[in-house]
């Protein structure tokens, strides 16, 4: 972590340099800059964080950014640098031309100039290590990357002439070094104040990061999820050298309240002297071998073999407790030579941590604060540290004050320093607005990377054939061997599992953070605070193990699917050779340390499954698959609506909820109906589904859904405002299943939004190909034609008015279509896209259909308007622990709104 105490800065200049540091700076600008509407800022929009989720060294991509660089940021410390640039990408996910958007937006009133006041760009921001005594190769790498040669602001790709550009440095590096940049790369440095990068990075991303902080107590991990408005105050403790002790108060409001010059460096002095090791991570690695015990003198030592259990017990003293920090080193009758350097290094560790821990208790009493943040070079995502810190801590607060740790910790500074340009584009980000992305082994993330940088996707592939062929298996990325150089590559050295990776894995991993500021909380929430996703817990080891070889299992015929889907060339076998490889070390990593990527959920799961895929460029692996089934359910599409309209309206009700149900078991991601598809033609398995589908069904709210429709007794029904149908996969499940469900509602008049995944997931529909099946409906259905060109659906669609008995029926309500914002199975309702949130505020009724909408994720969702749930369960397991029945079961889960949602 960068700031005063960073990496291996002098301790005693740390605290002689101190007292300049006690007055606070002049205060920031509040938590919103000012944006200049004249000149354009980074495009935030799509960026994710690239990697693993919790490493401490992310890429951050904002891919509708060019190749050019822009912006450039240093933190020079002691031992090591942090280099954080941005680069510009080409936006792969780029629609904005699209008619349908166009008209959606004018419907939504959510047009360009309503988001931005300013051109937008789009790209990456990358985060980079060097050690600090290599410094040439880090300055090798700014040049061939031309990074010195960018105009500094985000807007502008102008090369700039030699000798005129300016980088912003933290650290003592930017005095140290500053001339060494001028001579061998033309640059002049300016130079930031480290305590104010410090803070300032440490703010933004407690803010912006949703999983940024962590608890370690007992070798487990619980992130923590910071509200943004109830941050400050806080205690910052900078652990490098020497400790800084900060009290944080709020955007640009800070103080050094106390330090002491016992910290890293401290350790690694005494410990090099002691034991001999040649540098901070091989102490490090010496001490998760080591038995304190053998040197400290512990409280059981003192009071012998007499049982004082009930005594120790009341002033909170365990016999295993320590009482003198290499105390038996004074009794014992031997030399250093006769103690284990593991021993050495575990009780030093010990010894310097439980004090940081009781120091920075006993300030946060002083000033009355309950929330403590560690970070720096001395913490390194060490398990034995954090644990004893957060031992400390606890211990002396009586379980009051919880040690934080920070996933980012290593690059505060360096963040902190990107952040003073004047527009670094940074700024007014939430939460919501960052995803997670975590592809095997992404270029130029941090991390402890050994080797060439892999500069495009064949280098990749080839790096983990060479591997492959040496009979090494390649784990999913985590620091796994002492650094060298970091940060010139994606993967670490692959290892077999178990040697060499660290016994505590407890190094953090995070891969690229997308910045996206056009996802928003979805409005119908009824609290977003307390909305959890996924409902089902991946912490139980039972339910992980399960999860994880279902996945292992479904991954063959994947790869299978993939592969055809491009022909079935040469390439595409490499590709989806090299995807099957990554995504196994990825599910092996997740077996062996389930936290690796933060708070781990079965839409976490499906996510990065699809993540994968794309990374290594199959981007709709089931697209012939549902093209076919597309065509085969459009032709049965007539049959079906004529006899929905020959049925009386309580019979249609329930015969639409049946077709949604029964439609949805065509579901290419489950096992059970993959081997359905040997068995039958499409509409074969939709006659068979529809025919079981006897009530009571095992979740079954059709009554109420029906009363609500239709009425009864005294109590008339009234139709909807506008319903927004989350729909689930392509083929029979959308055009048999959705579409005569969101034909009802249009011919009551109600408007229809058709939610879709932005990005293919398996067979799932996209927004962009709704379009077209909208398109093939309508053909046969003046409801549908009618309502999707109001929506901007269809252009000049060739229909056949009268082909159904509903031509006599007239509606006024319009058929949309809007993205949700994702590419995955399942749905996270806290990050949604902008068209999707500008159309539920004017909604009065959500339908989620599918198991991963509905099920896996979203089943206990609270909303502030009437839901309707409706899926298939098609996984045993699932429905034994969800709804306790079994495979095809079926839930109609209605939930209006409560007195206190509306």
């Amino acid at each position: 972590m960068a700031g005063r105490g960073d990496d291996e800065h002098d301790p005693i200049l740390d605290e002689a340099k101190s007292s300049e540091r006690d007055m606070a700076p002049s205060a920031l600008p509040g938590t919103s800059i000012h944006r200049s509407g004249s000149r354009p800022q980074l495009d935030l929009s799509k960026a994710e964080i690239q990697g693993n989720f919790e490493e401490r060294d992310p890429t951050i991509l904002l891919p509708n950014q060019s190749d050019d660089i822009s912006h450039l940021a240093l933190d020079i410390g002691g031992s090591l640098i942090k280099l954080l640039y941005f680069s510009r990408h080409e936006d792969y996910y780029s629609n904005d031309g699209d008619k349908r958007k166009k008209t959606i937006k004018e419907r939504l009133g959510l047009s360009n100039g309503n988001l931005r006041s300013y051109p937008v760009l789009g790209g990456r921001l990358h985060f980079v290590k060097f050690e600090t005594h290599k410094i040439n190769e880090c300055l090798d790498f700014i040049h061939s990357k031309q990074l010195h040669r960018r105009d500094p602001y985000p807007w502008s790709s102008k090369t700039l002439p030699l000798g005129t550009g300016v980088i912003k440095v933290t650290g003592g590096g930017a005095y140290k070094f500053a001339d060494l940049f001028k001579e061998r790369l033309g640059v002049s440095i300016e130079k930031e104040d480290e305590m104010h990068c410090l803070v300032s990075g440490a703010n933004f991303l407690l803010k912006a990061i949703r999983h940024e902080a962590y608890t370690h107590m007992e070798a487990e991990k619980e992130f923590i999820q910071i509200d943004p408005n109830e941050l400050y105050p806080y205690l910052l403790v900078n652990v490098g050298s020497g400790v800084s002790i900060i009290k944080v108060d709020g955007e640009g409001k800070f103080e050094r309240v106390s330090g002491t010059n016992v910290g890293g460096g401290t350790y690694w002095g005494l410990g090099r002297l002691l034991t001999k090791c040649k540098s901070f991570d091989e102490l490090l690695e010496l001490s998760q071998k080591g038995d304190n015990s053998t040197i400290d003198m512990l409280v059981g030592d003192i009071y012998g073999g007499m049982d004082y259990s009930k005594s120790l017990k009341q002033i909170g003293l365990s016999a295993s407790t320590i009482a003198s920090s290499f105390g038996k080193a004074i009794s014992e009758n031997k030399e250093l030579e006769d103690y284990r350097p593991e021993d050495i290094s575990l009780s030093l560790l010990r010894m310097i941590s439980y004090n940081i821990g009781q120091i920075s208790y006993l300030n946060a009493l002083r000033f009355g604060l309950k929330r403590i943040f560690f970070g720096g070079f001395f913490i390194r995502g060490h398990a034995y540290t954090m644990d004893t810190i957060s031992f400390a801590v606890h211990f002396w607060s009586k379980g009051e004050m919880q040690a934080m740790f920070l996933r980012h910790e290593g690059f505060l500074g360096a963040m902190g320093a990107f952040m003073s340009y004047e527009k670094h584009g940074l700024d007014d980000l939430m939460s919501h607005q960052l995803v997670e992305r975590f592809p095997m082994g992404a270029p130029y993330t941090g991390g402890n990377i050994h080797g060439p940088p892999l500069g495009d996707l064949n280098e990749k592939i080839s790096w983990m054939e060479k591997f492959v062929r040496r009979g090494t298996e390649i784990t999913a990325p985590v620091p796994m061997t002492p650094s060298k150089t970091t940060g010139l590559g994606g993967f670490d050295v692959p290892s077999s599992r178990g040697s060499a990776l660290r016994s505590d894995a407890s190094a953090l991993n995070v891969g690229v953070l997308h910045l996206v500021p056009t996802l928003e909380v979805f409005p119908l929430l009824a609290d977003p605070k307390m909305y959890e996703p996924n409902t089902i817990d991946l912490s139980d080891q039972g339910e992980r193990e399960y999860w994880l070889k279902v996945l292992s299992e479904h991954l063959p015929d994947l790869v299978d699917t993939a592969v055809a889907s491009e022909g079935g060339t040469e390439d595409a076998k490499r590709r989806g050779d090299a995807f099957a490889r990554a995504f196994s070390a990825h599910l092996a990593r997740l077996m062996e340390e389930p936290a690796a990527y933060g708070k781990l959920g079965l839409a976490n799961l499906l996510e990065l499954r699809e993540e994968c895929l794309r990374e290594f460029q199959f981007v709709d692996a089931y697209r012939s698959i549902k093209l076919r089934e597309n065509e085969a359910s459009l032709a049965v599409l007539p049959d079906l609506l004529e006899e929905l309209d020959s049925m009386s309206e309580e019979a249609r009700l329930l015969t639409l909820i049946e077709g949604v149900l029964a439609a949805n078991i065509f579901d290419w991601g489950s096992r059970a109906c993959v081997d359905l598809y040997h068995k039958g033609t499409i509409i074969e398995i939709y006659r068979m589904s529809r025919n079981k589908m006897q009530r009571p069904w095992r979740v079954d709210d059709f009554d109420a859904f029906k009363e609500r429709m239709l009425g009864s007794g005294d109590k008339q029904p009234h139709r909807h405002k506008r319903a927004l149908l989350f729909v689930d996969n392509s083929g029979a499940d959308v055009i048999l299943g959705m579409l005569p469900l969101a034909r009802e509602f249009l011919r009551r008049g109600s408007e229809v939004v058709l939610v879709a995944n932005s990005l293919p997931a398996l067979n799932d529909v996209t927004a962009m190909e709704l379009p077209d099946i909208v398109a093939g409906a309508a053909k046969h259905c003046d409801i549908l034609r009618r309502a999707a060109e109001m929506g901007g659906l269809l252009v000049d669609a060739m229909v056949n008015p009268g082909d159904d008995g509903s031509k006599n029926d007239s509606t006024s309500a319009p058929l949309m279509v809007v993205e949700n914002g994702c590419g995955s199975p399942c749905i996270d309702l806290r990050q949604v896209s902008s068209e999707l949130a500008a159309a539920a505020k004017d909604a009065d009724l959500v339908v989620l259909e599918g198991m991963g909408r509905a099920l896996h994720t979203n089943f206990n969702a609270q909303f502030k308007c009437e839901a309707l749930k409706l899926a298939m369960v098609k996984n045993q397991r699932l429905a034994e622990k969800l709804i306790n029945g079994n495979i095809y079961d079926s839930v109609c889960r209605y939930e209006p709104p409560t007195l206190s949602q509306i």
